[in-house]
């Protein structure tokens, strides 16, 4: 299928759009996402943001249980109107069967940048709280400050479980054993 320009008669007008739609979005390097059929745009992740997360995820391999896996940037459709994709996942191996994940995985990770802050802080943790994500994490990949801000679902609801900083370890036990050391995760960062 050919990529798809978006126009003043796309996308269609005529009610909320749904993942057959978000088919349709060009392949141009930017991330199409739909939330509840309003679709929304973002860049690409940058460089150093994919850097920070190739680094959380081989922290995350190394301590991996052999019935899970971790997965960068998939298409995790919630609904015929919800389909976001994350930076990272870990899921259990037998739902990797399909093109896209539809079951809700153990654990989702956002390396925040500036374009998505809010939008990971707010609207995609409660599409993900909505959807049963167990574990939600958001990686702030500041030189200075690197964060990691950590939830869990405790009665259908994300608490904050962790807030640490720099040098500081966030010892997770959902959903396996690992040690993030916000640190560790920009260290490979330009200065």
């Amino acid at each position: 299928m050919g990529a798809v320009t978006l126009t003043s008669d796309w996308p269609p007008a005529d009610g909320p759009l749904t993942v057959t739609d978000l088919a349709r979005t060009p392949d141009d390097g930017r991330r199409y996402e739909l939330v509840d059929g309003v679709l929304i745009v973002s860049p690409a992740p940058a460089v150093s943001l994919q850097l920070v997360m190739l680094d959380l995820a081989v922290e995350l391999r190394a301590a991996c249980p052999a019935d899970l896996e971790v997965v960068p940037g998939p298409g995790l459709r919630m609904s015929d109107i919800t389909e976001l994709i994350p930076d990272l996942v870990v899921v259990r191996r037998a739902d990797l069967m399909n093109v896209r994940l539809t079951e809700p995985p153990a654990l989702v990770a956002e390396v925040r940048s500036r374009s998505t802050a809010l939008f990971d802080m707010n609207t995609k943790k409660a599409v993900y709280e909505r959807f049963g994500i167990e574990s939600y994490w958001i990686i702030v990949p500041d030189r200075v400050r690197p964060t990691v801000l950590a939830f869990e679902l405790r009665d259908g609801k994300y608490a904050e479980i962790a807030h640490v900083v720099g040098e500081e370890e966030f010892l997770a036990l959902r959903p396996f054993g690992v040690s993030i050391v916000p640190a560790r995760l920009v260290a490979r960062l330009p200065r």
